[in-house]
C-alpha cells in the first residue's frame, strides 16, 4: 500500500523527469513543496477534475509559478484532462504545459503566475470576490457560494512589494477563507536569502492581521495537516503556514542549494535521488496503485453533486437570486443592458456645457451600475479625483465583506492584481481608478490582465499635461502610448461625454479582455454628434466633422485627435474652411478598435489619396506616424510636462488650435 511519502514522489519524479527531458526548467520548488501538495490536494482541496469550472471549487494558486510542474503534476495525477504526453513536452511549443502556468492553457489553472507575488494579489481578489458574491447569495442553510483560495508562495513572492499591498488590505478585510502556505525554504536564483532577506515574515503578517502558524516542518504531513486545520478553524483572518522545507529534497548533492532551483539535475543527480527517494520506476512512469491513491474523479464528482443538488433546493426557494447567480457566473450581462446603455448615450448626447470625461464617466457609472449589480469599483485612494463611486455603491469594510466599492489604498499595483483576481474567480466585473500617470505602478499587472485576457476596467483620469499645476511629475505624456502597445488591451480616450458613454459601453462589453478609459481633469466642450456617430465612436476612429464636400470631393486635409484635443482640431479646421481649405476631423478614441476595423471601413474614414495628415494628441508622437504617413506630421509632447495651469502648460507646448494651424499650413506649403 503507498504510503504519503509515495505519494509526494510522484511528484518529485515527474518533476525531475519533466525538467531533464526540457533541458530547462524549475525542480527545486515542486521537489520541496510535494509533501504540502499532497496533503492540501488529497485531504482538503474541494474541486472536480471533471468539471474545472465548477462554480464552488476551492481555488489553487502557485504564486511562485516557475515551479510549474508542482502544479501540473498535481492536475495529471489527480485526473484533470492533462494527459502523460502534456508533461512529456514541458515548455515546448504549442504545449499546456509552459513555462510558468498560463491562465487557458490546461484545465485547472486558475491564473497565469510567474511574475512573483501577483499569484498571491490575485488570490487576493479571488478571496474578495468569494466573500461577496457569499454575503450577497448565500441564504441560512443554503451556502451556495462557499470555497477557500488556497496559495503556495516562496521567499520572492514575499520580497516583491505586491506582497505587502496585497496581504496588507487582506488583512485589513479579514479575508478568512485565504489560506497561505510558505515554502520557507531560504533559497533564490543567488542563493542563501540571509544576504537580503531577513525580514521577520511572521511577524510582519501579524502585523497586517494575519493568522500566522509558525514553524511548520514541511515535509512531516501531520504537521502540516494539523496547521491547515488550524487555519480553517477560524474564519476572522486569513491565514500564513510558514513551512520549513528543502528545496530540491531528495537530490542528495543539490538539495537545500541555490543549485536544485532553476535548470535540470541531470541524469546522474536524478538516478541518486531515485535511490534516496525509494523511487525505482523509470522516467514518467507511475504505478497504477499510486495514480489509484491520486484520482479525484471520483470524490470530485461526489462533490460538485452535492453542491448541485444544494442549489436545486436554493433555486426552488429564491429562483430569482439563482437565475441571477448563474448570469453573473457565465459573464453576460443584464437583460436590459443594451436599452439602458443607449438611453444614457443619448442623455450623455445632450451634454451642453463643458465638462471633464471624469465627470462625465461618473455621469454614466450613476446611470448603469444599479443596473449592472455585479460592477465592483473602487480606487486607489483617489476617489474623489477619478470620480470612480457612484450614489448608492456600498463601500466594503472591515467585518463587513458586502457591497460595491473598494477603497484600495495608495496600492496601485496590488489593486490591478487582485481586480485580475475578481475577475478570474467570476461573479462580478472589476473596475478600479488611478491617476494615468500611475498607471506605471501597476503596468505589470495591466499586462498581465491583458495576457490573461481578463475583463478588468482601468479608469486612468488626470490624463495628459491638462492637469496643470502638479506638474512633470503627474502630467502623463509617455503613458498613452506604452499602454497601447500592450496586445488586447483597449485604450479609450474620449473627447467629450458623448463618447465617454460609448467607451464605457465598449468597455463593459469587452469580455474578452481588458480596457482602459483614459479621462481628463479639465473640462471638454461638446461636440455636435449625428444620430450615427454612437456606432462609429464604438468602431474606434470615425469622421467628427468636416466641410461640406461635394460628390466624390475628398478633403484637403486630415486632422486625427483623441480626447481634450479634438476639440482644438474642430476648431482649427472649421476656421481654415473660412479660408476654403477642406479640413476633415477625425476623432479617434480607441486606435486598437479603429485598426482591427476592415479596410474599407478605415479608407472611408482615412482615405489613403490624402496624404495631408495631422495627428494631435498631448502625449508622445512615435506611435502616430503609423496613421500619417511620411508625408504626415505629429503634433504631440516629446518631453516631460510642467508646472503652471493647463491653459499655460498646453500654450507653452504649442498644442493649441493656432498651433495645429501652423502645423497645417506647414503641410500645405509642402504641397
Amino acid at each position: 500500500m503507498p504510503t504519503r511519502f509515495d505519494y509526494a514522489n510522484a511528484i518529485r519524479a515527474l518533476a525531475m523527469d519533466a525538467v531533464q527531458r526540457a533541458n530547462s526548467g524549475h525542480p527545486g520548488a515542486p521537489m520541496g513543496m510535494a509533501d504540502i501538495a499532497e496533503v492540501l490536494w488529497n485531504d482538503y482541496l474541494s474541486h472536480d477534475p471533471n468539471d474545472p469550472k465548477w462554480l464552488n471549487r476551492d481555488r489553487f494558486v502557485l504564486s511562485n509559478g516557475h515551479g510549474s510542474m508542482l502544479l501540473y503534476a498535481l492536475l495529471h495525477l489527480s485526473g484533470y484532462d492533462l494527459p502523460m504526453e502534456q508533461l512529456k513536452n514541458f515548455r515546448q511549443l504549442h504545449s499546456k504545459t509552459a513555462g510558468h502556468p498560463e491562465y487557458g492553457h490546461a484545465p485547472g489553472v486558475e491564473t497565469t503566475t510567474g511574475p512573483l507575488g501577483q499569484g498571491l494579489a490575485n488570490a487576493v481578489g479571488m478571496a474578495i470576490a468569494e466573500r461577496l458574491l457569499a454575503s450577497e447569495f448565500n441564504r441560512d442553510g443554503l451556502p451556495v457560494v462557499d470555497h477557500y483560495t488556497y496559495v503556495f508562495a516562496g521567499d520572492g513572492c514575499l520580497m516583491e512589494g505586491i506582497s505587502h499591498e496585497a496581504c496588507s488590505l487582506a488583512g485589513t478585510l479579514g479575508l478568512g477563507k485565504l489560506i497561505v502556505i510558505y515554502d520557507d525554504n531560504n533559497i533564490s536564483i543567488d542563493g542563501d536569502v540571509k544576504g537580503w532577506f531577513r525580514d521577520d515574515t511572521p511577524m510582519r503578517f501579524e502585523s497586517y492581521g494575519w493568522q500566522v502558524v509558525r514553524k511548520v516542518n514541511g515535509h512531516d504531513p501531520m504537521e502540516i495537516k494539523t496547521a491547515i486545520e488550524t487555519a480553517r478553524a477560524q474564519l476572522a483572518q486569513p491565514t500564513l503556514i510558514c513551512c520549513k522545507t528543502l528545496i530540491g529534497f531528495g537530490a542528495p548533492n543539490r538539495e537545500g542549494t541555490a543549485k536544485a532551483h532553476g535548470a535540470a539535475l541531470g541524469d546522474a543527480e536524478i538516478a541518486a535521488a531515485r535511490v534516496k527517494l525509494g523511487w525505482p520506476h523509470a522516467p514518467f512512469v507511475i504505478p497504477d496503485e499510486i495514480y489509484a491513491g491520486w484520482d479525484a474523479k471520483g470524490a470530485g464528482r461526489g462533490r460538485s453533486l452535492a453542491w448541485n443538488e444544494l442549489f436545486g433546493k436554493y433555486a426552488e426557494q429564491y429562483p430569482q437570486e439563482a437565475a441571477e447567480l448563474r448570469r453573473r457566473s457565465a459573464g453576460t450581462l443584464p437583460a436590459d443592458w443594451a436599452a439602458s446603455m443607449a438611453q444614457v448615450i443619448e442623455t450623455q448626447r445632450a451634454v451642453d456645457k463643458p465638462v471633464a470625461t471624469r465627470k462625465s464617466s461618473e455621469a454614466v457609472l450613476n446611470a448603469i451600475a444599479p443596473k449592472v449589480p455585479e460592477f465592483v469599483g473602487g480606487s486607489a485612494d483617489l476617489t474623489e479625483s477619478n470620480n470612480t463611486i457612484w450614489h448608492g455603491a456600498k463601500t466594503i469594510a472591515p467585518g463587513s465583506l458586502s457591497g460595491n466599492y473598494i477603497s484600495w489604498g495608495v496600492r496601485e499595483f496590488g489593486m490591478a492584481a487582485a481586480m485580475n483576481g475578481m475577475a478570474l474567480h467570476g461573479g462580478v466585473i472589476p473596475f478600479g481608478g488611478t491617476f494615468l500617470v500611475f498607471s506605471d505602478y501597476a503596468r505589470n499587472a495591466v499586462r498581465m490582465s491583458a495576457l490573461m485576457r481578463t475583463r478588468v476596467i482601468y479608469v486612468f483620469s488626470h490624463d495628459s499635461i491638462g492637469l496643470g499645476e502638479d506638474g512633470p511629475t503627474h502630467q502623463p505624456v509617455e503613458h498613452l502610448s506604452s499602454l497601447r502597445l500592450i496586445p488586447h488591451l483597449k485604450v479609450w480616450r474620449p473627447a467629450d461625454a458623448f463618447e465617454t458613454a460609448v467607451a464605457w459601453k465598449a468597455a463593459v462589453e469587452y469580455a474578452d479582455g481588458p480596457s482602459v478609459l483614459a479621462l481628463s481633469r479639465q473640462n471638454l466642450t461638446p461636440q455636435a454628434h449625428g444620430a450615427d456617430h454612437a456606432a462609429q465612436v464604438a468602431r474606434g476612429g470615425y469622421v467628427l466633422w468636416q466641410p461640406e464636400l461635394g460628390a466624390g470631393q475628398l478633403p484637403d486635409a486630415i486632422i486625427i485627435a483623441t480626447g481634450s484635443e479634438v476639440e482644438l482640431a474642430v476648431k482649427a479646421a472649421q476656421a481654415l474652411a473660412t479660408e476654403g481649405r477642406r479640413v476633415r476631423v477625425v476623432s479617434m478614441p480607441c486606435l486598437e478598435v479603429f485598426a482591427a476595423q476592415g479596410a474599407d471601413y478605415r479608407e472611408q474614414v482615412l482615405p489613403s489619396a490624402v496624404a495631408r495628415r495631422l495627428a494631435v494628441e498631448a502625449g508622445v508622437t512615435a506611435i502616430w506616424w503609423r496613421w500619417v504617413g511620411a508625408h504626415g506630421d505629429v503634433l504631440g509632447v516629446d518631453d516631460f510636462g510642467a508646472s503652471a495651469p493647463a491653459a499655460k502648460v498646453y500654450e507653452y507646448f504649442g498644442v493649441t488650435v493656432a498651433g495645429v494651424r501652423d502645423r497645417l499650413a506647414a503641410l500645405f506649403a509642402k504641397g
